[in-house]
């Protein structure tokens, strides 16, 4: 289960994912957030989101991790800190070159691992609400995959598994869209 804390960030993940594309080079305008999905990390430090935005006619696949402390040797990979009103300071990652979120793709690959269930604790940390995932993610084909062999699809359009027999995840969201989000 993804804790998650009615809480305010500093800058907004709407505004993490714009400076991302843009950094990266992916289109101009306004971004929009089609939604997002978590996985546990089974040590309950890290957490894990894929989020979806679109940018014109483009749908982009952002996996990012969430992190109370620097990931060592990982400074190429940082996309930013942000202030989180419950947690305190957080380091955000592309979770590309992150080995708890790689882990997690691995697993969910393999047919080990599910998404995690959204549950939402107040400032008290009583449960207030177990809210749907925006972005509901299958495993397809499971089977296990060597860590070199994940691949994770960002530009959704250009998403075709390689193999059709390679493993792979595929994200569905509102309006009956999907699109593989990762294979191996």
């Amino acid at each position: 289960m993804a804790i998650l804390h009615q809480a305010t960030l500093s800058p907004t993940k709407l505004t993490i994912v714009t400076d991302y594309l843009d950094m990266l080079g992916w289109g101009a305008g306004p971004v929009q957030q089609v939604g997002s999905y978590r996985y546990d990390d089974p040590e309950g430090e890290v957490g894990v989101e894929g989020i979806l935005a679109t940018r014109g006619s483009d749908t982009f696949h952002l996996p990012f991790t969430y992190r109370g402390e620097p990931l060592k040797d990982a400074e190429p990979y940082l996309i930013t800190t942000m202030e989180h009103s419950v947690l305190g300071k957080r380091w955000v990652y592309d979770a590309t070159h992150d080995p708890v979120a790689i882990g997690c793709y691995l697993r969910a690959l393999a047919g080990e691992q599910d998404q995690a269930t959204l549950n939402v604790y107040d400032a008290a940390e009583q449960l207030v609400e177990v809210r749907e995932p925006t972005v509901v993610v299958k495993a397809e084909r499971r089977g296990p995959v060597a860590p070199d062999d994940l691949t994770l699809i960002r530009r959704l359009e250009e998403g075709v598994p390689v193999n059709p027999e390679a493993p792979a995840l595929l994200a569905e969201w509102e309006g009956g869209n999907s699109a593989y989000i990762a294979f191996g």
